[in-house]
């Protein structure tokens, strides 16, 4: 099935921020533009049905993936069996709030997977915590759904080219936008760590090198400074420092 793979794997936060916004919005297309279309299809005398948004911004209404587990998280199953026995607002709007988990749960089960070259020591959570801010600019698809916000034409101009926006007013007293690239995003991220210190020889947090922090006293030191390689850090689950590995043979 269509929906059960990946056609090209996502492997960085933008080609995973751009695969989440061609499947939200085929998604928001079904239960708006297209709503009379899904309604139909969704017959209560039908087997369990999913809704699925697909990377190229089209959605369909079938059966699950037969695999299991499955290539990818599922979405809701049943969908159609409330059809009826629901105001047909409501039941959209209960569409909509699944739609939004699973949209998310395919987001960061690719997030989990990300490259580990493409993390960044010792804060590689960063990337995640880009992936979702880049994710948050735009309303839930319940939000779209419920008109608490409008729908937008594109989600995704160019592989996270739109992430943040800002304002600035100028002279004239007119508040201008101007678009955040997730570049810009990563920079700032990066700044927020800057005064982070090398536990052993001092030296600031470079994105560069490799870092490891201590689970006891959560002081992060350069891997060379402590004579632990990347490869190592794999199979360490707590890492201790010398100085608290030190501290605790004493006591």
């Amino acid at each position: 099935m269509e929906m059960a793979s990946i056609s090209s794997s996502p492997r960085t936060v933008e080609e995973i921020y751009k695969d989440y916004g061609g499947r939200r919005t085929g998604i928001v297309r079904a239960l708006t533009y297209d709503v009379d279309e899904f309604y139909g299809l969704c017959d209560p005398e039908k087997e369990n049905l999913c809704l699925y948004g697909h990377p190229n911004e089209t959605w369909e209404v079938t059966l699950p993936a037969e695999e299991v587990p499955p290539e990818l998280p599922e979405p809701a199953l049943g969908i159609n069996f409330a059809r009826d026995g629901m105001n047909r607002k409501d039941w959209l709007s209960l569409v909509a709030v699944h739609s939004d988990c699973w949209l998310l749960s395919v987001a960061f089960y690719l997030g989990a997977r990300l490259n580990r070259n493409e993390r960044l020591f010792p804060f590689f959570w960063l990337n995640r915590k880009r992936l979702f801010s880049l994710i948050n600019e735009h309303p839930t698809v319940f939000e779209v759904v419920t008109e608490r916000k409008p729908v937008k034409e594109k989600l995704i101009a160019d592989s996270g080219s739109k992430s943040r926006i800002s304002t600035k007013r100028s002279s004239d007293g007119q508040v201008k936008v101007i678009p955040k690239t997730t570049d810009e995003i990563y920079e700032e991220e990066e700044d927020e760590h800057s005064e982070t210190l090398c536990g052993s020889c001092g030296g600031n947090y470079n994105a560069d090198e490799f870092w490891i922090g201590c689970d006891i006293c959560e002081r992060w030191f350069h891997g060379k400074c402590v004579k632990i390689t990347p490869a190592k850090a794999e199979s360490i689950k707590q890492y201790k420092c010398p100085s608290c590995s030190t501290k605790r043979s004493r006591q």
